[in-house]
């Protein structure tokens, strides 16, 4: 029996076999940390789904909280809402296992509703509304967006939502978007957020920035009432849109700081006390109630943090929640 000598095998031969085998080391190596890398990011990817759920879940009872501060708020006084007590805006804490979770509440209707740039005629049927235009063209004068192009805009954003195809004098209808790189159509309904806007034709990024902290999109074709008790200071051109050449920001802001501390039982008592006589829109679109407000949920649970934004109507109670949406706002 003839027995192998190993050692006579050629150098060539052994090296190749080592350098075979640790090549295929190499590769159960890779293809290990491969495999680790996966089940730690299949493990992060786990436990973040968890805490996002978690956090869903604490948002959904922050805004259970919510509505009843809310309908509390109007059971109090259904008929004046003014800013005593500190409600507005002021944390309302949540307490969470390993986290934290805060809602605020605000007042939502002390806006320009875009909608309201449109009257309905019949079930989702919708017509241009001349005095709204004329109001916001305003405001985008009074917060400092081109002159010339507040007509413009305020025209193009009703055609933007009314039902028919035809462009108001200054408007914009479907052959003004049909015709660029990425054409789109009007929506010739109401907004679903304010953000919206931002397609429309006349609207560059500045002045939607200029415009944003002024607009709403609120779920009605109707003006939304100013509530002359909530509205602060800076919100001065809220108020001076309405009375045109009238009222300036400044006037405004003066008004609203020599506001009683109690509120007025109506608007009337408002702009009696603030030496003005309102016009007939101004007297129609400003309140001492809200039925709107605007409520932000931040939560922070497991690693995961988590914004929410909503939309309460209070127009009946107890107040339901209108619209919720996730993610820094638009």
């Amino acid at each position: 029996m003839r027995r192998t000598d190993r050692s006579s095998e050629p150098h060539s031969e052994r090296g190749a076999a080592l350098l075979t085998v640790l090549l295929l080391v190499a590769v159960i190596a890779v293809l290990a940390g491969t495999a680790l890398e996966k089940l730690r990011l299949s493990t992060r990817l786990g436990g973040n789904a968890v805490a996002l759920d978690q956090a869903r879940a604490y948002s959904f009872a922050a805004e259970t909280l919510a509505l009843t501060k809310v309908s509390d708020l109007l059971k109090t006084n259904s008929t004046r809402v003014t800013l005593a007590g500190g409600w507005s805006n002021r944390p309302i804490p949540l307490p969470v296992p390993g986290g934290v979770a805060t809602a605020r509440l605000t007042d939502g209707g002390n806006c320009f509703n875009l909608n309201s740039l449109v009257v309905e005629t019949a079930p989702a049927t919708y017509a241009s509304y001349t005095p709204a235009r004329l109001q916001f063209a305003r405001l985008i004068r009074l917060v400092g967006g081109p002159a010339a192009s507040g007509d413009s805009i305020a025209a193009a954003t009703s055609d933007w939502i009314d039902s028919d195809t035809s462009p108001l004098d200054l408007g914009a209808e479907d052959g003004a978007y049909g015709g660029q790189g990425t054409p789109y159509r009007t929506g010739n309904t109401l907004m679903g957020d304010a953000s919206e806007l931002r397609a429309v034709a006349g609207v560059t990024p500045a002045i939607y920035a200029k415009l944003r902290p002024w607009i709403c999109a609120l779920p009605i074709a109707k003006p939304s009432k100013i509530n002359v008790n909530t509205l602060l200071p800076e919100q001065a051109p809220l108020l001076a849109m309405l009375m045109p050449d009238t009222l300036t920001v400044e006037g405004a802001r003066q008004a609203l700081l020599r506001r009683q501390p109690q509120g007025y039982a109506d608007a009337g008592a408002f702009w009696k006390a603030a030496g003005l006589t309102p016009s007939s829109d101004a007297a129609a679109d400003t309140a001492a109630t809200t039925t709107w407000f605007a409520l932000q949920v931040d939560v922070t649970v497991g690693g995961a943090e988590l914004e929410q934004h909503g939309l309460i109507d209070a127009s009946t109670l107890p107040a339901r929640l209108a619209s919720r949406q996730w993610g820094e706002p638009s």
